[in-house]
């Protein structure tokens, strides 16, 4: 029998992705016998990252600043802009080290049976950094899906109206698959090997 409080955390913990109740229940047992040195400082980052992380107004990255890092670098290529579903491929991409363009994240991608329209996603943001900024290469590395390439298919047929150079990641990526799951080499692969839509 465990307190309502363990109880209440390890509900929690069991919404995280790709944990269910005995995973949550583990990892509450840890937290618990390490106080000092794990549950403690998990709960001073957690509030930082509550009270400091921000959503970047450009790109949909996170980070302290209200423009990301990746975003106020100078040094990156400002005329190749890489769409990706979710932060999560941003950050795989990043881990890689091989692109060094701006990114913009779309925060999903189009489902009829979710009811994801266009107007969901931060689709409008992209199109309006393509008019104002010198955009020449829009890279769309969204997922091997049915959803992802009906999202990739929307996104080309509006790209067309604009003079931007529309890649897509080489088919290195395998059909269904994720970016934040692909190994580096492959994210690689896929990024040096894209095409021309």
């Amino acid at each position: 029998m465990q307190s309502s409080e363990i109880d209440k955390l390890t509900k929690i913990i069991a919404k995280l992705p790709a944990l269910g109740t005995r995973s949550a229940r583990r990892i509450v047992l840890h937290l618990l016998k390490k106080k000092e040195t794990t549950l403690l400082p998990l709960i001073t980052a957690l509030q930082d990252v509550a009270d400091n992380i921000k959503k970047c107004p450009i790109c949909g990255n996170f980070d302290t600043q209200d423009i990301c890092s990746i975003c106020r670098d100078l040094s990156r290529d400002v005329e190749t802009v890489c769409v990706v579903q979710d932060v999560a491929d941003l950050w795989a991409m990043e881990r890689v080290g091989l692109y060094k363009g701006q990114y913009h994240v779309l925060g999903g991608i189009l489902s009829a049976l979710d009811g994801i329209t266009p107007e969901d996603l931060h689709i409008e943001g992209l199109f309006q950094r393509i008019q104002t900024g010198n955009i020449k290469e829009v890279i769309l590395a969204l997922p091997a899906t049915i959803d992802g390439q009906i999202t990739a298919h929307y996104l080309l047929n509006r790209l067309k109206e604009q003079s931007v150079k529309v890649t897509t990641l080489a088919q290195g990526i395998p059909m269904g698959a994720e970016l934040d799951y692909m190994d580096d080499g492959t994210i690689q692969l896929a990024l040096s090997a894209r095409k021309e839509l």
